[in-house]
């Protein structure tokens, strides 16, 4: 993908050193809503409470709980592993430079994300608003809980912003197979195709549907969205290579990142079997096709995944 010298988004918040927890292994992704459900999300206030206890107990008990804490490192800044940058804690460590690379190329596949929705907005006489894209590391707080490297990228609906640890990126090479700069890319315009999918009032609909649902079939319809997204990636795709921007190979690390992070696939890699009823983002077939069919087409009308066989 030949991306070096185009224009990068302003709406980039870079908040790698000011990341206040640790992370995790990475995985999941997708879009949260706020107070928890698919996703994932906050605490609850039960939760706060019980903790809020035992902290009490063993503080009665002489128990120094900040001191142990701070021992175990759950109070102190630190990088997430493989993730090929550097955070501090606020304490004057190292941070990852204001404008390095990859964060460049994080902005500049935002900016075509912004053209190509904006254009296609204005084509049905509407308006499409700019999502935020937050970079942060280990840990930090969204509007639909916290942003961790254990969630992976996803799009909170409540603030309009997609949340990264780009140590995700190294992850796809390292654990999944799925390397290249497409592939990256793919990333952030799934996560970009949840913004429009906000935007055009289907992640608010859902967000109602889904309260009266099962856990079955709101994973169900959950996989419905998310292919629904890959479709608007692929939508993304089409017109970056309108522009004469992508390389031999391009579509295929596309094609292979989202055959690698599809759920029977990362099922099989994680447990040795797949359970179909726990699937809330597609098989790695569907997730394929669909990135494949919005590619292919450049039409939101050929991406209703709601209404068509999946």
């Amino acid at each position: 993908m030949d991306w070096k010298g185009r224009r990068q988004s302003d709406n980039i918040e870079d908040e790698r050193g000011s990341s206040p927890m640790g992370g995790g292994p990475l995985g999941g992704g997708g879009f949260r809503f706020p107070g928890g459900g698919l996703g994932g999300g906050g605490l609850s206030f039960r939760t706060i409470i019980v903790l809020v206890v035992i902290f009490l107990v063993l503080r009665a008990m002489g128990v120094d709980v900040i001191g142990l804490l701070q021992q175990s490192g759950a109070l102190t800044g630190g990088s997430s592993s493989g993730s090929g940058y550097q955070q501090s804690d606020n304490s004057g460590g190292t941070v990852a430079p204001a404008n390095d690379e990859m964060k460049q190329f994080v902005a500049t596949v935002l900016a075509d994300t912004e053209d190509t929705w904006t254009g296609i907005f204005k084509s049905m006489g509407q308006t499409y608003t700019d999502p935020k894209l937050v970079l942060f590391s280990g840990s930090f707080p969204s509007a639909c809980g916290t942003a961790s490297a254990a969630t992976g990228p996803f799009y909170c609906p409540s603030d309009q912003k997609v949340y990264l640890d780009m140590a995700f990126f190294q992850q796809m090479k390292d654990q999944f197979g799925a390397s290249g700069d497409f592939a990256q890319a793919y990333v952030i315009a799934h996560e970009v195709g949840h913004h429009v999918q906000d935007q055009l009032g289907i992640l608010p609909k859902f967000n109602r549907a889904r309260q009266t649902m099962s856990e079955v079939d709101a994973n169900k319809m959950s996989v419905r969205i998310e292919l629904q997204a890959d479709c608007f990636a692929g939508i993304w795709g089409k017109f970056t290579q309108q522009k004469g921007i992508l390389q031999q190979g391009d579509l295929e690390e596309a094609l292979n990142a989202a055959q690698q992070i599809g759920d029977d696939t990362l099922q099989k890699r994680s447990q040795g079997y797949v359970v179909p009823d726990s699937f809330n983002h597609g098989t790695s077939a569907q997730r394929m096709k669909w990135f494949k069919q919005g590619f292919d087409s450049g039409k939101l009308s050929d991406c209703d995944t709601l209404n068509n066989p999946v």
